[in-house]
């Protein structure tokens, strides 16, 4: 897929758009897009005096990137022209996005008359940790039947509104802030959006909701807005939770009211920090359905579950998706339900308080003596009591400050640990891991619980085995799954027979050639922390030669390195290289350099010494004497670029010598087992791996 790059500062329209030779207005890049095409955006102004022509149309399936990181702070893109869609009269508007488009790390700003940053009409489209500022009337506009993914934005001092619904508009608005934006949102006519996870502050009202609308909030924190919280006017709904699916929403120190409704939809708050005190109009308190802890019932429940009352289930949107049986046992035995219009949502988060409401209805295990008082989980909060359950019997713990956070979504790793530590299982083994090719990203505290999870069958994964993908937050089929799972284990449920969950025996030698091999404990260790990989044909090859281009991503896989200086650009190194980012990633951590001809030579095979050199520089590593090189027969093939950092890794136990003890070679090429031990060593000389007793490793 084609990529444009655009410097308005230094870039040319008649170039060819590439890195060294940018376009200068995104105007010029957007005619040339097609869908699939990126622009990456450099710092300055995009406006109309640097040759801009707006409305600009960001095209179908078109990437438009500048600076996530900053939320495109440098990067402003500003003007207004006009646009009609639908039965909409002309918008003046900054930009248009078609279907599929996507806006990251930009600023966008239209300060003319009735200027809309961002409008989107009947498609869907992403606009991503920008920022959505000082329009004369919104940030972000969306009409028709549009439904914008609107993902960790900042929306700030818009005079009308942050972000405004309309038409029949759904979407999800998550993780933004809206704060000293005129009103933050506004939801009108029959729109239904989801507001998760947003800070919504300092606005003239936090949301407004009129009309028919009926959008679903959860997890925001409303607050210390000039007027209302919430507004709710004509015949809107707004849903604040119900008693499966408990809300979760801060809505507090707002100087009118909190809540203020006039419209003619009773709403029920479930499960909200909100105070009877702060609102005004026809608004019900409801208690969620999360169990109360019953002191007296501290034994280790062997009953079956089956014998419950069973509830039937016939939700809409879990035929044919790959948890179905295992929500459907869910629903049936009262563990989990659906929500009021049927479906189930199976690919929602959830949060640490709703897992652990799932959990507490699940179990029954042993409680123990004591009780955490979470500085962050009020006597009234609404899952206080699943929460203290769960605690007692051991599936979930807070953190050391004694905040229990209960909003935050809830990892994968972190309920497989939940599950292992509330059911007592350890002892896991850590070959295990060598199953999953994302291994290298499980925490070192989660290792044991993972291992153990997988031997007992309760690992789930979708939609590739062997991807565990144990930062990624779980959703509501994921939960659903595991806690099956977990009640198979303790004999509480029948088996279900599924592709999906990790066979109990996968513990075997995952590399073919390496039984016998000097090295291969060393190999194993880093496979096994999922720092290096093996071929497709389950081999190793640890006496291959290795290139520099296979040295960098071997090394920033296994250290995952500091940036410490700007990146290079190397002529023999183009962007579409494999190797381009380990390269890039190698050099801006110091652990690797080029060549004075301004070439990597990605393909020459990495010699000892540049290896040596290479981990002792990245490392920042320092002592040893040149006295302690005369223990090597052939000191005198040392290149003088290289002694002191041989002297320095003999000190450190970085290096490692095979077969002969005396003898360094240090030009000849490193092989991939030689490679491998010292990484191997670099990473205990950081204390990040347990050491290894070879005779192999030299010290001074």
């Amino acid at each position: 897929m084609a990529t444009f790059y655009v410097d308005p500062t230094n870039g040319n329209d008649s170039a060819a758009g590439s890195q060294v030779a940018p376009l200068k207005t995104l105007t010029a890049a957007l005619v040339k897009s097609t869908s699939g095409t990126t622009i990456k955006l450099a710092n300055g102004s995009y406006t109309g005096t640097s040759g801009e022509k707006f409305p600009l149309v960001v095209k179908a399936g078109v990437t438009l990137v500048g600076d996530e990181a900053t939320k495109g702070k440098a990067i402003i893109i500003q003007g207004g022209g006009t646009k009609t869609m639908g039965n909409w009269p002309s918008q003046n508007i900054t930009m248009y996005l078609e279907e599929g488009a996507e806006l990251r790390g930009v600023t966008v700003t239209n300060p003319g008359t009735s200027g809309v940053g961002v409008w989107v009409h009947g498609v869907s489209a992403t606009i991503a940790n920008s920022t959505l500022s000082k329009s004369s009337r919104e940030g972000i506009f969306a009409s028709g039947t549009a439904k914008p993914t609107i993902v960790t934005n900042v929306f700030s001092e818009n005079i009308g509104n942050g972000m405004s619904f309309v038409d029949n508009a759904k979407g999800e608005v998550r993780g933004n802030l809206f704060q000293k934006t005129g009103y933050g949102l506004t939801i009108g006519y029959q729109s239904a959006p989801l507001l998760k996870d947003n800070h919504i502050l300092e606005n003239r009202t936090g949301v407004v909701i009129n009309g028919d609308a009926s959008p679903v909030l959860r997890n925001n924190t409303i607050e210390k807005n000039e007027e209302d919280g919430i507004t709710v006017t004509n015949n809107a709904k707004v849903d604040l939770g119900t008693s499966e699916d408990p809300a979760g929403n801060t809505i507090k120190d707002n100087k009118q009211y909190d809540v203020q409704s006039t419209s003619t939809e009773k709403i029920l708050s479930i499960g909200n920090t909100l105070s009877a005190t702060t609102v005004k109009g026809d608004i019900e308190f409801v208690a969620s359905d999360v169990p109360v802890l019953d002191d007296d019932d501290d034994s280790d429940s062997d009953s079956d579950s089956d014998s419950d009352s069973e509830t039937p289930t016939n939700l809409t949107d879990i035929d044919g998706h790959w948890a179905e049986p295992f929500i459907t046992a869910m629903v049936e035995k009262g563990l989990i339900a659906g929500f009021p219009d049927g479906t189930f949502k199976p690919e929602e988060k959830l949060t640490r308080a709703q897992y652990a409401a799932i959990v507490a209805k699940a179990f029954n295990e042993t409680l123990s003596d004591t009780t955490t008082d979470f500085t962050d989980v009020a006597s009234d909060f609404w899952g206080k009591e699943a929460i203290v359950k769960a605690n007692r019997m051991g599936f979930i713990a807070g953190f050391p400050d004694v905040t229990f956070r209960p909003n935050d979504n809830l990892t994968r790793v972190q309920a497989l640990v939940s599950l292992a530590s509330g059911l007592k299982l350890s002892d896991g083994d850590a070959a295990t891991l060598g199953y999953y090719t994302d291994r290298a990203q499980i925490p070192s505290y989660a290792t044991d619980a993972v291992a153990v999870a997988t031997e007992k069958g309760m690992v789930v994964n979708y939609p590739n085995l062997k991807d565990l993908n144990p930062m990624r937050e779980i959703t509501r089929a994921e939960v659903a799954a595991i806690i099956y799972q977990g009640l198979v284990v303790k004999g509480l449920a029948t088996a279900i027979t599924s592709s999906h969950i990790v066979a109990s025996d996968v513990k075997s030698q995952p590399l073919s050639d390496i039984a016998g091999h000097w090295a291969e404990q060393f190999i194993l260790g880093l496979y096994n922390a999922g720092a290096i990989g093996g071929y497709p044909d389950g081999t190793f090859k640890p006496d291959d030669k290795m290139t520099r281009a296979q040295y960098a991503a071997l090394l920033t896989k296994a250290l995952n390195p500091e940036v410490k200086r700007d990146a290079a650009t190397f002529k023999d190194v183009p962007e579409d290289f494999w190797g381009y980012v380990a390269v890039q990633t190698a050099y801006k951590s110091g652990f690797i350099s080029g060549f004075p001809d301004n070439t990597f030579k990605p393909t020459d095979n990495v010699q000892r010494a540049q290896v040596i050199v290479s981990l002792v520089n990245g490392l920042e590593l320092s002592g040893g004497t040149a006295e302690s090189l005369t223990k090597f027969s052939d000191r005198t093939s040392i290149p003088e670029y290289a002694k002191e950092e041989v002297a320095t890794a003999l000190t450190k136990g970085l290096i490692v010598s095979y077969p002969s003890a005396d003898k360094l070679e240090p030009t000849r090429d490193a092989t991939r087992a030689e490679v491998a031990v010292m990484i191997y060593q670099a990473l205990v000389n950081a204390d990040k791996i347990a050491a290894i007793d070879s005779d192999y490793i030299l010290s001074a």
